[in-house]
């Protein structure tokens, strides 16, 4: 496990985001001012100076509730609302598709040309606001300087910590599947055609080689795809030609972002199980991410504050249906009182459920992880 991954997850994740909420605004007719207010404060508060520092020491990914809560909040960072079966597929179509970046990068090292590519694209986004601007490319230059000089291996680790955050998610895209590059049951199809790695040569020869060196001997033999040699090397500069496609906006011509979802499909029954089994133990790490991202609350929106709700499906009876099959009814958006002061005897009784938390709670923050960020919320 590498504990430099999780830099670039946030980032490439929030760069799929920001593409999909640019395709949805603009497919909406939400007004231009609107959708460039929504647009700089998502990558203000994700580019937040603070949480960029706490982000880049090395640390483990966090768990998928923790991350998933982090990107609600992001989402909800400006006047813009999105409901719960909305996020639910904004969340699944964001890690999917970097799942699929992960999967086609050509080298482990290409991972950080997908990266620039996504922080290429956020810069494009706020081009018009130098401010926001200067936030995206200090970011930018601290990915050059902590990855570019990183050894071969140590990108095989991001790759496979990567891989395995996301091994268990198979959620059709509507786009990959009429690609044909996603099967029904949500794995991923992987080409045998195309250019090589970088430094590597088309595969179809076996040199044996002697004791001293020396090549005694060739055999061919038929590859079973069509690769080319890679041209040329992606730029790891702060501006250059990444050559790799991987990371760039694929909603950027007119295609509908839909998942595929039913009754008994994995998605449903991951998103009712995720909702449905919550685990105390990790309200402090949420809070604590949540709170992170720039130290802001989800703004609430007022008659006259021009906030608007965002739909990510096709019609709102569309968006009702999916929140029926995706959020159990019992979680639905209702009120709960809890009476903590009916008598002594329960009193006591959540007197000891709170001790039981707290000595789990020291227990699980006595190791390092999370630790930086404890103290750097106590400063906010």
């Amino acid at each position: 496990m590498s504990l430099r991954t999780l830099p670039l997850l946030f980032i490439n994740l929030g760069g799929e985001m920001l593409y999909i909420l640019d395709q949805r605004l603009r497919a909406q007719n939400i007004p231009a001012d609107k959708a460039k207010k929504v647009m700089n404060d998502i990558i203000t508060t994700m580019f937040n100076k603070k949480f960029m520092e706490e982000l880049f020491k090395p640390q483990e990914l966090y768990s998928k509730k923790a991350l998933r809560t982090v990107f609600d909040r992001l989402a909800h960072a400006s006047i813009m609302r999105l409901n719960q079966a909305s996020m639910d597929k904004l969340y699944d179509l964001m890690t999917m598709a970097f799942k699929y970046q992960v999967l086609l990068c050509p080298r482990p090292k290409d991972i950080l040309l997908v990266t620039f590519n996504h922080m290429d694209a956020i810069e494009d986004f706020v081009r018009d606001s130098p401010s926001i601007l200067n936030q995206v490319d200090e970011t930018f230059r601290q990915l050059i300087d902590l990855y570019s000089c990183l050894p071969a291996g140590e990108f095989q680790l991001i790759r496979q910590t990567l891989l395995i955050f996301f091994q268990d998610m198979h959620i059709r895209v509507s786009i990959f599947l009429k690609d044909k590059v996603q099967n029904s049951n949500g794995r991923f199809v992987l080409p045998t055609c195309g250019p090589v790695p970088w430094g590597t040569e088309v595969p179809g020869l076996i040199r044996t080689f002697n004791s001293n060196g020396e090549e005694v001997k060739r055999v061919e033999f038929v590859n079973g795809g069509h690769y080319v040699g890679s041209l040329r090397e992606g730029s790891y500069d702060l501006y250059g030609e990444r050559i790799l496609k991987l990371g760039t906006n694929m909603y950027s011509v007119s295609r509908p972002v839909e998942t595929h979802m039913s009754g008994t499909s994995k998605s449903s029954a991951s998103h009712a199980k995720e909702n449905t089994v919550p685990n105390p133990l990790a309200k402090e790490e949420l809070n604590l991410l949540a709170h992170l991202m720039g130290g802001l609350e989800m703004k609430k929106m007022n008659s006259g504050d021009g906030g608007f709700r965002l739909n990510l499906f096709t019609s709102d009876e569309e968006e009702e249906q999916a929140t029926l099959l995706t959020r159990p009814e019992e979680l639905s958006n209702k009120v709960i009182n809890i009476q903590a002061t009916k008598d002594q005897h329960e009193k006591e009784e959540l007197a000891q459920i709170m001790d039981d938390f707290k000595i789990q709670e020291e227990a699980k923050q006595s190791t390092s992880k999370g630790d930086d960020l404890l103290a750097l919320m106590d400063g906010l």
